[in-house]
């Protein structure tokens, strides 16, 4: 998972070629590099053949949505969180940006926990990226990245084109070596899966959320939609990257389970990427995995702590978030919207002191806060699709447009439910407090807090955080 690269707000027009880079860049990040272990530790071949095909259809829908909305909505250029706003009520879009924004913010802790279990290798005292040490570290880190980009959205632009090539050599090196060493009698062996792994349906369920992370990024033509030469180009670039990137994914999964048997597979530490290719070729195919992945990580941590910072520095824009957020630097650097980015990925890297397994944890959460602005997405397109004359479509290509937005909704619905409980109650304690946000943003309109409606989503999301809280305190749930 990574993030487009970072572009100042006045930046020239992109192409669709650029615009197809990006959507590439943003997709593939520090997912991809887990993937073997994650996909081993719930299931055999069969069932993560299944998982690609369902995630595969239901992300590509999302994708054709994304595609429909820029071409329908063109004056909705803030991508997910203006959706959201546009279908379901300022308050449902304020939850919609603050999700995708805590998503991102998560999602920054995973790079750094993965980068300290990967020299955590040589150095014992980092762990799996869950230590003291660790957390110490990836802390200096953090505050360094943020006075880096603080200084200006250029040069975190120019540092992120150079590493997505960084980031794609490795994975498309790993997946032509596995295929060279490819043992068709281990991958057999594997296909079913371990009697522990349970129902086929269950094997499939425990690798969604694993999938929704490895594909956040989908959207990201649409959140910088206004700097597109054509506003076609926005989906268009959005599914070809979608499909580009889909093919690696599953390869890379699909062909560890030929090199190593499941069960070794499952145990191997982060990055198991690394893992598996040095059960094949020796030490440096791990050094070389493990280089490539620090430097992409690296790299892609610059433009999705940007992408964070934008999608509050644009909600402040639209009255909602509080005006501070709103405000830039000079240097064209949304400081107050950077700013609280880092201090909420700062708390996060302290909760994951607390966690089993740190990494999976914050992989989870990531992908769990993700799922309510894509579930309102996809709800909005289903409002569209379903007036066709209001925006443009007409006949087969109306009814084609509802159809897949319907398949949309369900699949990120049915990904709610594959979360659990877990993770929903989780995501509740970070959604409930946020209201703050939005009150202050209100209030300072001089308007009304709440509408009716408006006060029962925030009753539902206390209670939630509420269940969220307790479930913790007594053991019911852990991290």
């Amino acid at each position: 998972m990574s993030h487009p690269e970072a572009l100042p707000r006045p930046a020239a027009k992109l192409s669709l070629l650029t615009l197809t880079a990006m959507v590439v860049g943003s997709m593939v990040g520090a997912g991809v590099f887990s993937l073997p272990s994650r996909f081993a530790q719930e299931t055999g071949v069969a069932g993560a053949l299944i998982a690609w095909a369902v995630a595969g259809t239901g992300m590509l829908m999302l994708a054709f949505v994304f595609q429909a909305l820029a071409v329908r909505r063109p004056d909705l250029d803030a991508g997910v969180y203006a959706y959201a706003k546009a279908g379901f009520g300022e308050y449902l879009g304020f939850f919609s940006a603050f999700g995708y924004w805590a998503s991102a913010c998560v999602g920054n802790v995973t790079y750094w926990v993965l980068i300290m279990s990967t020299v955590g290798a040589v150095a014992p005292a980092l762990g799996d990226g869950d230590t003291v040490t660790a957390v110490v570290v990836s802390s200096v880190g953090l505050w360094g990245f943020f006075l880096l980009i603080r200084r200006g959205v250029k040069e975190a632009a120019a540092i992120n084109r150079i590493v997505t090539v960084a980031k794609i050599v490795p994975i498309l090196f790993f997946v032509v070596l596995a295929l060279f060493y490819f043992e068709p009698s281990v991958f057999a062996d594997n296909f079913s899966g371990t009697a522990e792994a349970g129902t086929l349906f269950g094997q499939v369920r425990g690798t969604m959320l694993a999938t929704v992370f490895v594909f956040l990024g989908v959207e990201g033509a649409s959140v910088y939609s206004r700097h597109a030469k054509r506003r076609e180009d926005v989906g268009r670039a959005t599914v070809l990257g979608f499909l580009s990137v889909f093919a690696v994914f599953a390869s890379v999964t699909i062909v560890s389970y030929g090199l190593l048997p499941m069960a070794e597979i499952a145990e191997l530490r982060q990055p198991s990427m690394a893992e598996v290719l040095e059960s094949a070729v020796g030490t440096w195919g791990k050094v070389f995995i493990s280089v490539g992945l620090i430097v992409s990580v690296l790299g892609a941590y610059l433009a999705w702590t940007l992408m964070a910072a934008e999608v509050l520095f644009v909600a402040a824009q639209d009255k909602d978030m509080p005006r501070f957020l709103g405000q830039s630097t000079a240097a064209d650097v949304p400081e107050n919207a950077l700013l609280l980015t880092t201090c909420l990925s700062q708390l996060v890297l302290v909760v994951t002191l607390f966690s089993d397994d740190a990494f999976t944890f914050a992989l989870d959460l990531t992908s769990a806060l993700s799922l309510i602005p894509f579930l309102l997405a996809a709800g909005f397109a289903v409002k569209v699709a379903a007036r066709p004359e209001r925006w443009g479509a007409v006949g087969r290509s109306a009814r084609r447009e509802l159809a897949i937005a319907v398949v949309a909704t369900l699949y990120t619905a049915f990904l709610l439910y594959a979360a659990g409980p877990k993770f929903v109650l989780v995501s509740f304690i970070l959604y409930a407090p946020a209201t703050f946000l939005f009150a202050k943003s209100r209030r300072e309109q001089g308007r009304r807090v709440f509408s009716p409606g408006e006060a029962v989503i925030c009753a539902v999301s206390v209670a939630g955080a509420a269940v969220g809280v307790a479930a913790l305190a007594l053991g019911w749930i852990e991290l």
